[in-house]
């Protein structure tokens, strides 16, 4: 495994290292770059998934969790918890690097008749164009890639985010067919090098059609009739459109943990500082708040219990702090209590198992009374994360690409739209089930579908999709753009008065191609563009948005 790895390493550096500013050629002047006629797919497999793994992660356990209030940070927090991002925050040269290498991979497996290979390059072009297309909106896509083939190529036209979209149907239908022989016709699989499904075509197909799904359930505000006939073709012949309806057929990537690069990102072996990324992140109070309110085994996964709960003493002298011996806990005087709320703006939290971090607070150091207000640090009086959170890798530490429980949410919704057959509620605890099982808290199900999480509306299948997809809250975000669920509210430091809608387009890419002011003018602007210049705004609405009143 250790020569394995150091020859995926090698194969990476060689796939990277002439990329321009645009993110989009491929420069033939390069002497060490590897093409499809000199490579092996299958070390191109795991180098592709390795690359959206962490890149899914990067995103829906960074910035996109504190805006979905999955968590908030206490240190360095202003584009996790607040939003202050600008033209130089994302850029997704990243997502063409690795579309780079994706499409030698497709290369590679057409020229050679590797269907088992191309069905997988074809999921994974969808996968990054999906992201490319939900973050951003316009971007390169059909003329995207050529600049191998000429200076008239560098500056690529911005598709519609609509024709990417088409797009990704196409290639998703594509890659059901190749997916759909028997495993014994494919060739030239090499198992240990699928870091997805270990070479498992089928598996791939479930991938293909679930995540086909998914982007049916993205048009339902645009184009509620195109999402309505795809999810019902889809659903209504199963043994030709299979889903990922089990977590054990769910997408998820492992973390090795040999290096930095490939261990999870809040792990505390490689990161030792005690103002690390593993103390800087606490879950959020939105999120603690509501699976306390449900009774919510999955809170005791995700986070640790306080290390010191706060008591008020009511009738105490002035000045009474103190950490009862006895119980552990911190006792405090009105006094104190008075103070601190006068001066962080935020009441005390007494809860004595739980306490998350309030959206986009001002003093996110000194919150509940920490006695230690450097930023990043051990708050004994907010909940960390789980201590599984400080390890390199582990078994609930996943890249989770696509789960049973997401593919069961939208079955759910879409049965409550009216759009297929079966019970939105049946859907809807199939999608809290499979979560429970991807989690390991299956033995608590029964107890939690019977009580406050019982199904009793349909805004009830976007808070559970919403909730399931922590460490993924990426797809929350999208949901909730185009749902208005959960009704978050922003705080008291957010730059603007309403959850973003996309990420800026980098400045790299406005000023080098010339395409991208086009892109810019198709934009809508809301309310809530603030002092940005152009269209190019958090703040804008893309076409997905534009015309349907959503989120806001």
């Amino acid at each position: 495994m250790k020569r394995l790895r150091n020859k995926i390493a090698v194969l990476v550096l060689g796939l990277s290292l002439i990329i321009s500013c645009h993110g989009l050629e491929e420069l033939n002047e390069n002497p060490n770059q590897i093409g499809s006629e000199n490579v092996d797919p299958n070390l191109l497999v795991p180098t592709v998934i390795n690359g959206v793994g962490k890149t899914v992660v990067s995103l829906g356990f960074g910035d996109l969790a504190g805006v979905m209030q999955h968590t908030q940070k206490d240190g360095w927090s202003s584009g996790h918890n607040a939003y202050d991002w600008s033209n130089d925050s994302h850029s997704w040269n990243g997502y063409y690097r690795l579309l780079t290498n994706n499409k030698t991979l497709i290369e590679k497996a057409e020229n050679e008749n590797l269907d088992f290979h191309q069905g997988v390059g074809l999921v994974m072009k969808a996968y990054i164009f999906g992201l490319i297309a939900d973050l951003w909106g316009d971007a390169p896509y059909t003329q995207a890639l050529r600049g191998d083939e000429g200076a008239e190529f560098f500056d690529a036209p911005f598709d519609s985010q609509q024709t990417i979209y088409e797009g990704i149907q196409a290639d998703l239908k594509a890659a059901n067919i190749l997916l759909s022989k028997d495993q014994d016709s494919y060739f030239s699989i090499q198992d240990n090098q699928d870091i997805l499904y270990a070479g498992e075509a089928a598996k791939w197909r479930k991938f293909a059609n679930s995540l086909s799904l998914r982007y049916y359930m993205r048009l339902s505000e645009k184009e509620p009739e195109v999402a309505r006939q795809g999810i019902r073709t889809i659903v209504s012949d199963p043994q030709t459109y299979p889903l990922i309806l089990q977590e054990s057929d769910d997408a998820n990537m492992p973390y090795i943990g040999n290096t930095t690069s490939d261990s999870w990102p809040t792990n505390t072996k490689f990161d030792t500082d005690s103002q690390g990324a593993y103390f800087r992140i606490k879950m959020a109070k939105t999120l603690v708040d509501m699976l306390q309110e449900l009774e919510d085994p999955r809170l005791g996964v995700w986070a640790n219990k306080v290390d010191v709960p706060l008591v008020l003493d009511p009738g105490a002298p002035d000045g009474t702090d103190y950490v009862d011996e006895n119980d552990g806990k911190r006792h405090v005087s009105q006094d104190i209590v008075d103070a601190y709320e006068n001066t962080v703006g935020f009441p005390v939290d007494y809860d004595s198992l739980y306490v998350g971090l309030p959206t986009a607070m001002t003093f996110g150091a000194a919150y509940n009374l920490s006695e230690d207000v450097n930023q990043g640090t051990l708050n004994l009086h907010v909940s960390q994360l789980n201590d599984i959170y400080k390890e390199v890798s582990g078994p609930l530490l996943q890249a989770r690409l696509m789960s049973a429980a997401e593919v069961n949410f939208i079955l759910a919704e879409a049965a409550a739209k009216g759009w297929i057959t079966g019970s939105a509620e049946a859907y809807y605890n199939e999608g809290i089930r499979q979560s429970f099982n991807a989690w390991q808290v299956e033995g608590a199900y029964d107890d939690y579908i019977s009580g406050p999480a019982a199904y009793s509306a349909p805004e009830d299948i976007i808070i559970q999709k919403w909730i399931s997809s922590w460490s993924a809250a990426a797809e929350a975000w999208f949901d909730y753009r185009r749902t208005g669920l959960p009704a978050l509210e922003t705080g008291q430091a957010s730059k603007r008065a309403a959850l973003p809608l996309r990420f800026y387009y980098h400045i790299d890419e406005i000023d080098n191609n010339s395409n991208a002011a086009e892109a810019i003018d198709r934009l809508e602007p809301t309310e809530f563009k603030g002092g940005d210049a152009s269209n190019n705004s958090a703040w804008s609405k893309t076409w997905l948005l534009q015309g349907t009143n959503k989120p806001y």
